[in-house]
């Protein structure tokens, strides 16, 4: 069963959630428009059904919730900023714009994050670069759920991957993946829902497929994208790789088996390398490369024509990047957003701990 609520209605709350966690006004309401953006965009398994994760680990003090957040080491076009230990929601933002404010002018700027916090959905961030005209990225490492092609030991996080290019005429491409077969909140999903995982998303403790949604509280892991070698997993493992290198390695954060988990209860990984968790944000002045007006032509004539590609009998038209958050969105706005029953109580849990209105 689910709900309806505003967006307005579920912002207030978020915000109003973030300013009792000890949140300033601006860090707040920076908080709960990227917490939103997810619920708006349709990814309902990183938007305020996460509040409350956020909340104990605040609880436990991983989280800070008013943090000094800072450039610890730079150059021209790139940077390393130190997120002392607060909001993802809050830290990628302000790091992503750093990233803009460089490439605007250097032409590229790059932004390597250590010492953060689940950032919510990475689409969000790289769509700030949208705003300036410019093409962004973003990426970050989590809690190891993903066991490697042929291995049973979790030693990745979901690592998403985002990049959003800006047309003219038609919407912006907007990719925004994890770099497994499927993201951990929708297992959380489809636990809520009392359903069976689709085949090659999770394998059991001892590393055999299996369809039972709650397969990680057994011990057992997520599958990279691809979900076996027969379906490439190998390329779905680098793909995350990739991002945890960019990410944890190339800042100073945690990697690997090391990242911090999302759930407060887990226990910290032992001799950890870094400092939280590490994200990659990065920005691309398009008349760097050519000039800005003739890239967005092409684009629009890139996107239309995959647009109009012959479809396979039965199957609806090619989706383009993007379409079905944007479409997600202009819905939502208006119809309201669906929250699940549990997340309701989850939520009015919430309500009555903080003492304000649900």
């Amino acid at each position: 069963m689910e709900d309806l609520f505003s967006y307005d209605r579920l912002y207030d709350f978020s915000k109003q959630v973030f300013l009792k966690m000890g949140c300033s006004d601006t860090d707040a309401l920076q908080a709960a428009q990227t917490l939103l953006s997810a619920d708006l965009r349709g990814v309902d398994s990183h938007g305020v059904a996460r509040l409350s994760g956020y909340v104990r680990l605040w609880e436990v003090k991983r989280i800070n919730a008013r943090p000094d957040i800072r450039i610890v080491h730079e150059r021209p076009g790139t940077a390393v900023v130190d997120g002392d230990s607060g909001l993802g929601l809050v830290v990628a933002p302000r790091a992503m714009q750093i990233a803009i404010d460089k490439g605007l002018n250097t032409g590229a700027g790059f932004v390597s994050v250590c010492n953060s916090n689940h950032f919510g959905i990475a689409g969000i961030h790289a769509m700030m670069a949208l705003e300036q005209d410019m093409i962004g990225m973003a990426m970050t490492n989590a809690s190891a759920l993903v066991a490697p092609t042929f291995s049973k030991d979790r030693m990745l996080g979901t690592n998403p991957i985002s990049v959003a290019i800006p047309a003219g005429e038609e919407p912006a491409f907007v990719a925004d993946f994890a770099t497994t077969t499927a993201s951990n909140g929708k297992l959380e999903i489809l636990q809520r829902k009392l359903e069976a995982a689709p085949a090659g998303w999770v394998q059991t403790e001892s590393g055999m497929p299996t369809r039972e949604a709650d397969a990680l509280k057994k011990g057992g892991s997520l599958l990279p994208l691809g979900g076996n070698r027969e379906g490439a997993s190998h390329k779905g493992f680098m793909l995350g790789s990739i991002v945890d290198i960019f990410s944890g390695v190339l800042s100073g954060a945690n990697y690997g088996p090391w990242v911090p988990p999302f759930p407060a209860y887990v226990p910290m990984p032992q001799n950890m390398p870094g400092k939280g968790i590490g994200h990659f944000l990065g920005a691309m002045r398009i008349d760097g490369f050519r000039e800005a007006d003739a890239f967005k032509q092409d684009m629009d004539r890139w996107i239309r024509a995959f647009r109009a590609a012959a479809r396979v009998d039965g199957q609806p038209a090619v989706v383009i990047p993007g379409d079905p958050e944007r479409e997600s969105e202009q819905r939502r706005r208006k119809q309201g957003i669906p929250i699940n029953e549990k997340v309701v109580v989850d939520l009015t849990a919430l309500a009555e701990r903080f003492s304000i209105e649900f």
